[in-house]
């Protein structure tokens, strides 16, 4: 807008005067005009006063805009300026003489003046000067106070619209309220209002308080919002429409609501359907105060959707053309972004030639992105055009670098620190961001300095550190692992100054001069500031927490300065955070908390008289974002718009907080590579998707992005193809009535003429009834759509009128409703004759012909429809010209309408017959010139080279959603089985599969979304005999092949290539090709050509490296030809080479003795291993010879053979049994060999079909008691130590233990549950190994068998017990004693039984106690001990022990014998160890044990022949030590003998 705003008007966004009505801007205008000439004197009068009080200095005006053509009233000005136009000091001027400008003194000046005229008729020169020099000086000196009072007004209001965004919020308010109107019926009527508010108010129209969705019913509504003038449009009001409507606006600062009421009244006359619309407000006609005249504005050549990149310099222009043209108005033109109204600045540059308005983006950034507006505004009203521009991210420095942040602005300003904010980019290079640096810059200079060393992730950032008083601008960087970004787009400039110091300074705007010198207040001295008030956390985030308080109430301290104080939450110490620099503003952010911890805060006040009390703390704050990363949009819709572009909805995040917008991605389907749709967050759910590839199909995610960060993607859109969007379908015509019955009616309908770009899925019918002439309500007939143009209506009133409507729709949607139909009587017909065929088309059409098709009708009448009429005329003939094309009725439901003259226009219509004759004609078709369309094709048939025969059409004009649909007989083909459809590009194809009978008729294709293109082709009897024929000679040049070239191995290892063709002359002739070499009979070659059968064969002996390559046989039959080919090279030829070599070997092997079946390994059920082959051509003189491991194992050389088969038997295998085995076969005419390998996996092959056979075996599980526990055991037929098994208790392994224990004795396999609990209850199994399923046998150990096998294990502990607590002589005696008289005899024995046993000594079987002379002791319960302290004739005799306990009794017995004469040798003593074996004492002489030893050989000492036997069997050093005289043990050995072999205890 042009000219310059007072500054009371400048801080509201939306003024216009483009508002005003056309009155107001008259009178403005004359006002502007009158006050120009006041200020044109003020100016002059001025001037003269200021060059006679500041020697010389001249005073002017601020210049003014000279772009607007309406003179403004120029505001005066009391600045001093030189010659330069410098501003140089204030100037007062002197107010005299005038009236007019005597409304600035007060009346204490104007008294003043009164006194100064007195005394001028009274004082003398001299005191009047005086007197009037101080009056002068004190007016002056109030005028300077009144400006510098304004202008710190001015400054303060203009401060506070920067510093605070909320001074400028006013809730919404209506300029213009919507009127109440009055219509009638079907016509259109628009509801409009302006409103005005900031925030921008959101508007919502209500009918009867229900709100209007304009997308529900889009050919009903139509909702229109405009640089806030918002309309309502109602199209073809019915009565329904008649209600208050009201439209809400509401933003954060209120809501408020206006009302108007629309009633539409019934016509009862003809009236026109199509009324037109309503104009808009802004383009109504009416006459200009200044001109008179309209105005009419066009916009054309207009600027397209663009695409620009970081960087670029960009220009945006369109033609205006105004009507009429005047050469001295010019219209107001306007640039907008994004409704935003654009100001000249270094990045917009805007140029107005007076025909074409230009705006020029220098130097592109992201924040240029977005919808750009051409406004252009005339007395007449105003015209818009909008398109959008696109900006991308330039190359990266660095490969995989993310792309520049965006729109970096400063809030919250103050002395010390500022806080930048800025938006995230949506490209990341595809490594996720790191974080940003913020860089600043003092504005003058170009020197950048980092203001945060790590990257932060949050994109807001508190900047320190700052000089107050200066500016800043500021630019931001992200940063990825793959390195920097380019750095933003710079900030506006922004004062580090403190919003209230800078509200208490004094100054002007004007430079410092001395004329007029402003102090600020002194502060009070020796006063300690109080708390500061209102302290509480702004802000926090895991880098850092910004505090905010207020100043302590007491004035004069204005050098309060503060000490900011943290304390973690849970302690009372309170740390200083700031100890160096207190804070001079309000506002501080503190960096380096712990993640994770609470804090509290408080704030003390600081000034050269002390430091203060504390505020109160806040509340705990735990450090961490306090803002969560909204959560993923979710269901993404792409729909198609143009063929460059796609129109992508979405389902907003839930719960997003500070949501900044969203960034879409598209992919093509199947490249995974996503590139970005904006690159500037968008802050709506529906975006349109530009400079896309037409054709393709694409699919698209979206993410949304607040200061947190970008959100997970959403889930991947529906693919679409980018093609020209679908409209919804022009309304049907042409309604008519088929058949009528008492209550129903069948109506048909002619097809839209524009269907919207795509098929129509369907129709919606309405009907009404007629009462004396006036319509009634309408109704739908149908819920459902239709899909064919034909249908009854039912629940009718007979005998009443009605009227019908139909609508179209589409994929897009429902269309606008047709014209209502001609009224129609709802009376049942009763004619004899049949009703009007429908649903007439015309295809094929060509300067002779056509071809008419219909349906027949729905109405049968009396009998059966059995022909139709065809009848005809041109457009423009009378209704008397009505022709009949066929004389004889037609069965068929289609005529082609042959020799129409060229270029005549035609119409048609069918009538149909029954036995009582002709009914009633068909509605009349759509004329249909006789012009046969540039580029119609016709339908070819062809037959290709292999006979296939396929009709053929080809149509130019095709679309992207054109369709060839093929018909016979007109009607569309469906069954694939006798015709199959091909399309590629604009050609189509149907193949006749298995051409016959069934196939004669009439082909036509048509091809949808086109001007009609369409042909036919009559395939007749005697035409498909002759494609026929034709097929079949394009088959038979190709002589046929059953079998293709092959290759086969025969006898000796020869190479045998054969064919064979199905039908052969004899004048057939064969080439034999090798690597393009015709090669022919030889002695390498032989050929053989079998004419009968077509075999052709080529036999080579052996193949050498030379014969690797391609062979063929080219076959030529008269003119038919063909060949066959094989290619022989690389693994084939050396696999089929190697397979020759080894037929040949096998050839020659077999010559002489060799083996039919080589070395194998069969397991017997005795689990013996028989390893055998079988050979083949021996005689009496062939050996074989076994070996393993290269020794021979078994030789024969005269063998039988009778069965030919060699057995080799290992009865119980075992580990050493491992290795490789081998047989070889020789006599004179050579040998053979064959090796079997039994190592490894061999023989744990081998091992598990033993193990198998083992498991196969085994008997099933059995349950039996012992005197430790219960033992489960079962018996397999043999064991073998390799044999692995596997205990399992309720289906899961044993862990064995001192409790549980299994092993093997002999081929028992056990299991014992050392004393077993009802917790051992429950199914038990063992498991064989082999290798493969194995094999499992179960036994349930639980209720009755457990109870069992339970008791009887407490028997036969009892009786374990019993036996093992019974008395024992443990140690034995010996059965005989030599001892010289005189001698000492000593003998000791082990004595066993709990309880402790009795012990007595017997002699001679008579009870002997203890005495001098025969000692008796039994120590510790388990030694028993007989010493005589002097042997003698008397002692001797048998002697016994006898030891008995409530379990037993038992004795042992020894015999003493006495000698005579024989040298004293010592003391004899004999003493048994633990185990029962009797050794000498220490005492017993050495010659006594030497003598002893001696007689070792026939020992003097009876003893039973087993203790002989294992005393013999014991080692010799042994023997020297000890013998076994215990009985005890022999009985013991006698027990264990009785039972089966030593028990083995199996591993774990």
């Amino acid at each position: 807008m042009s000219g310059s705003l007072p500054f009371y008007q400048k801080h509201h966004r939306h003024y216009d005067r483009g508002y005003r009505n056309k009155e107001t801007a008259s009178k403005m205008s004359q006002y502007q005009s009158s006050s120009s000439i006041s200020s044109s004197r003020y100016f002059a009068g001025s001037s003269t006063s200021a060059t006679s009080s500041s020697r010389g200095l001249r005073l002017s005006g601020l210049e003014e805009s000279r772009l607007s053509p309406i003179p403004k009233r120029t505001k005066p000005t009391y600045l001093a300026v030189d010659r330069e136009n410098q501003i140089i000091g204030y100037v007062v001027p002197i107010f005299r003489g005038s009236q007019e400008f005597a409304t600035g003194y007060s009346d204490t000046e104007e008294s003043r003046v009164r006194d100064m005229a007195r005394r001028d008729l009274f004082s003398s020169g001299l005191e009047m000067e005086r007197s009037e020099l101080i009056s002068r000086k004190e007016a002056m000196r109030e005028s300077a106070d009144r400006i510098c009072l304004n202008k710190r007004i001015h400054d303060k209001e203009e401060h506070s619209k920067r510093m605070n965004e909320d001074s400028l919020m006013h809730p919404p308010e209506f300029l213009i309220k919507p009127r109440s109107h009055t219509v009638w019926e079907r016509q259109c009527v628009r509801l409009h209002c302006t409103v005005t508010g900031w925030p921008d108010p959101r508007v919502v129209w209500y009918k009867n308080n229900v709100a209007i969705e304009s997308i529900a019913n889009p050919g009903k509504y139509k909702v229109e919002s405009r640089y806030s003038v918002h309309s309502l449009d109602i199209n073809r009001c019915d009565f329904d429409d008649t209600a208050q409507y009201h439209v809400s606006a509401m933003n954060s600062k209120g809501e408020l609501s206006a009302f108007a009421s629309v009633v539409v009244k019934r016509f009862k006359g003809e009236v026109d359907e199509y009324l037109p619309a309503p104009r808009r407000a802004s383009t109504q006609d009416g006459p200009v105060s200044e001109y008179g005249i309209n105005f009419q504005t066009h916009i054309v050549d207009k600027f397209g959707v663009s695409f620009g990149r970081e960087g670029e310099t960009m220009s945006l222009g369109c033609t205006v053309v105004i009507y009429p043209a005047l050469h001295r108005y010019q219209p107001e033109v306007q640039w907008y972004k994004d409704d935003v109204l654009l100001s000249p600045s270094k990045w917009y540059q805007m140029h107005w030639s007076g025909e074409r308005a230009t705006l020029t983006l220098a130097h592109l950034n992201k924040e240029d992105e977005g919808l750009y507006t051409l406004r252009v505004t005339t007395k007449s009203g105003y015209e818009t055009y909008s398109s959008y521009v696109f900006v991308r991210d330039s190359d990266a420095e660095m490969e995989g670098a993310p792309g520049a942040p965006l729109d970096v602005r400063c809030l919250d300003a103050n002395k010390d620190y500022i806080i930048v904010t800025w938006k995230q980019p949506a490209v990341d290079g595809g490594n996720s961001i790191l974080g940003y640096f913020v860089d600043r810059c003092e504005v003058g200079t170009n020197h950048w300095i980092q203001c945060n060393d790590t990257p932060v992730k949050f994109a807001r950032f508190p900047v320190t550190g700052l000089v107050e008083g200066r500016s800043y601008v500021f630019r931001v960087r992200a940063i990825n692992n793959s390195g920097m970004s380019h750095p933003s787009r710079v900030s506006e400039p922004v004062a580090a100054m403190d919003p209230a110091d800078r509200a208490r300074l004094r100054s002007t705007s004007a430079p410092w001069t001395g004329q007029i010198i402003v102090t600020e207040e002194e502060p009070a001295e020796g006063i300690v500031p109080g708390r500061p008030l209102e302290l509480q956390v702004t802000e926090a985030t895991k880098n850092y927490v910004v505090l905010s308080w207020k100043p302590p109430g007491e004035k004069g301290l204005e050098g309060v300065m503060y000490y900011v104080e943290k304390c973690v939450s849970g302690t009372d110490s309170w740390q200083r955070v700031n100890t160096e620099i207190p804070v001079k503003s309000p506002r501080f952010a503190l960096f380096d908390l712990a993640e994770g911890k609470s804090y509290s805060f408080r704030v003390r006040c600081c000034n050269p008289a002390g430091v203060g009390e504390p505020s109160d703390p806040t509340e705990a704050t735990t450090v961490g974002d306090k803002l969560d990363i909204p959560s993923a949009p979710s269901k993404v819709v792409p729909i198609r718009n143009t063929d460059t572009s796609v129109v992508v909805s979405w389902v907003a995040s839930s719960d997003a907080k500070e949501l900044v917008g969203y960034y879409i991605e598209g992919s093509i389907v199947g490249s995974n590579v996503w590139e970005p749709c904006n690159n500037k967050p968008v802050n709506v759910t529906r975006f349109i998707c530009h400079g896309l590839t037409t054709g393709e199909k694409y699919v698209f995610r979206v993410r949304a992005v607040n200061a947190a960060g970008l959100s997970q993607f959403s889930p991947e859109s529906e693919p679409v193809e980018v093609k020209a969007a679908i409209a919804s379908p022009a309304p049907p015509f042409g309604i008519s009535v088929l058949e009528c019955v008492r209550d129903s009616m069948v109506l048909a309908w002619k097809q839209p003429s524009f269907i919207g770009g795509a098929d129509i899925s369907g129709y919606f019918v309405d009907y009404r009834d007629v009462i004396d002439g006036v319509p009634g309500k309408w109704h739908e007939a149908n819920i459902k759509a239709i899909s064919e143009r034909a249908y009854r209506v039912s629940d009718l009133m007979e005998n009443r009128k009605y009227q019908f409507q139909v609508r179209a729709a589409n994929m897009a949607g429902v269309g606008i409703p047709s014209l209502p139909s001609d009224t129609f009587l709802c009376e049942e017909w009763t004619i004899a004759v049949p009703g009007p065929p429908h649903d007439l088309q015309v295809r094929e059409v060509r300067n002779d012909s056509m071809v008419l098709l219909w349906k027949p009708p729905v109405y049968q009448g009396r009998d059966p429809v059995n022909g139709f009429y065809i009848d005809i005329k041109e457009e423009d003939a009378p209704v008397e010209a009505w022709r009949s094309v066929n004389n004889k009725a037609t069965e068929k439901t289609y005529m082609k309408i042959k020799n129409l003259k060229e270029g005549e226009v035609f119409v048609f219509r069918v009538r149909a017959q029954n036995k009582a004759g002709v009914g009633k004609t068909s509605e009349v078709t759509e004329p249909v010139s006789a012009v046969t369309k540039p580029g119609t094709n016709e339908i070819v048939v062809a037959v290709d080279d292999d006979g296939i025969i396929s009709l053929n059409f080809e149509c130019c004009d095709l679309t992207p959603d054109s369709k060839f649909v093929w018909s016979k007989n007109y009607e569309e083909i469906t069954d694939p089985s006798r015709l199959t459809m091909e399309t590629k590009g604009n050609k189509s194809k149907a193949v006749f599969n298995t051409p016959g009978e069934e196939d004669i008729g009439l082909y036509s294709c048509i091809v949808t979304h086109t001007d009609g293109a369409s042909s036919s082709y009559d395939l007749s009897e005697q035409e498909l005999k002759r494609l026929l024929e034709v097929s079949h000679d394009h088959k038979f040049p190709i002589i046929p092949l059953k079998s293709e070239l092959a290759v086969e191995l025969l006898e000796k290892g020869r190479v045998r290539f054969w064919l064979q063709a199905e039908k052969i002359s004899a004048d057939g002739k064969v080439d034999y090709v090798f690597n393009e070499n015709l090669i022919s009979q030889g002695e390498k070659y032989k050929m053989n050509f079998d004419k009968s059968t077509g075999v052709i064969e080529m036999i080579m002996d052996s193949l050498t490296p030379a014969d690797e390559g391609t062979f063929t046989f080219q076959l030529k039959d008269g003119k038919a030809t063909n060949q066959s080919s094989l290619v022989l090279i690389g693994d084939v030829f050396k696999g089929l080479q190697k397979e020759s070599e080894f037929q040949m070997k096998e050839w020659i092997r077999k010559q002489g003795p060799h083996f039919i079946e080589y070395l194998s390994y069969e397991v017997t059920p005795e689990c013996c291993v028989v390893l055998k082959c079988k050979v083949g051509n021996v005689k009496k003189e062939t050996s074989a010879l076994w070996y393993k491991d290269g020794q021979e194992i078994k030789a024969d050389e005269h063998l039988g053979f009778t069965e030919g088969v060699l057995k080799l038997e290992i009865a119980q295998i075992s580990k050493k049994d491992s290795g490789v085995y081998e047989v070889v076969l020789k006599d004179d005419r050579g040998k053979d060999t064959s090796t079997l390998n039994l190592t490894d996996q061999g023989f744990k092959d081998l091992m598990n079909e033993v193990f198998s056979f083992i498991a196969n075996s085994s008997t099933p599980l059995k349950i039996t008691s012992t005197d430790e526990g219960i033992r489960l055991y079962t018996f397999v037929n043999f064991y073998n130590d390799l044999l692995q098994v596997t205990w399992h208790y309720k289906d899961s392994a044993i862990s064995f233990s001192d409790r549980i224990k299994s092993g093997v004795v002999g081929e028992q396999l056990w299991l014992q549950i050392t004393e077993p609990t009802e917790k051992d209850t429950g199914k038990y199994a063992i498991e064989f190994n082999d290798g493969k399923g194995g094999l499992r046998r179960t036994v349930e150990l639980s209720g009755q068998a457990f109870d069992d096998a339970f008791a009887e294990f407490q028997r036969l502990k009892s009786a374990a017990v019993a036996e093992k607590g019974r008395a024992r002589v443990a140690g034995g005696l010996p059965d005989v004693v030599t001892i010289q008289e005189g001698k000492a005899l000593n003998l000791t024995c082990n004595i066993s039984g709990d309880p402790v046993p009795k012990v007595t000594w017997l002699k001679n079987d008579r009870e002997i106690t203890s005495d001098d002379h025969c000692i008796l002791k039994f120590e510790s319960g388990k030694f028993a001990s007989f010493t005589i302290t002097a042997v003698n004739t008397s002692d001797t005799g048998k002697y016994s022990i006898l030891v008995k306990n409530k379990y037993g009794t038992e004795s042992g017995d020894f015999t003493l014998e006495t000698t005579e004469g024989t040298p004293d040798q010592g003391v004899t003593s004999y003493w048994t160890d633990p185990v029962g074996n009797v050794v000498f004492g220490p005492n017993t002489p050495q010659e006594k044990i030497e003598m002893q030893k001696r007689k070792a050989k026939t020992p003097p000492v009876k003893m039973k022949e087993d203790k002989k036997e294992r005393k013999s069997e014991e080692p010799e050093g042994e023997q020297k030590n000890k013998m076994k005289v215990d009985d005890a043990a022999e009985t013991k050995a006698s027990d264990s003998a009785d039972q089966p072999e030593a028990e083995r205890t199996q591993p774990e």
